[in-house]
């Protein structure tokens, strides 16, 4: 597993930190329960961006935020927060598969 990614259960939630790269945000805190996102907690960067997106994104399944986040760059960076919300989802379901079998 990346060295970026946290993953623990805690209290009936996976829950997930990731260290963003290349963006302002320094960490990515999520739960996720049942392949959904159930809560999400950001340090650093755009903070009425990363709320609002932390808001929209509260409830989906995390396979819908991949497919609308990916690759969305920031300014003229290649990745954006909501890029690396997308990469730390991946990571999360490359770990749970590796669990799981």
């Amino acid at each position: 597993m990346s060295d970026n990614i946290e993953i623990k259960e805690n209290d009936g939630f996976d829950e997930v930190r990731f260290q963003p790269s290349g963006v302002c945000s320094k960490l990515m805190v999520l739960k996720i329960k049942d392949n959904k996102i159930a809560d999400m907690e950001t340090v650093g960067g755009c903070s009425g961006n990363l709320k609002g997106i932390g808001s929209l994104v509260i409830g989906m399944d995390i396979n819908e935020v991949i497919k609308r986040l990916q690759g969305l760059p920031c300014g003229s960076r290649p990745t954006s927060c909501p890029d690396q919300l997308s990469i730390a989802l991946k990571l999360y379901l490359e770990h749970k598969s590796t669990v799981a079998v």
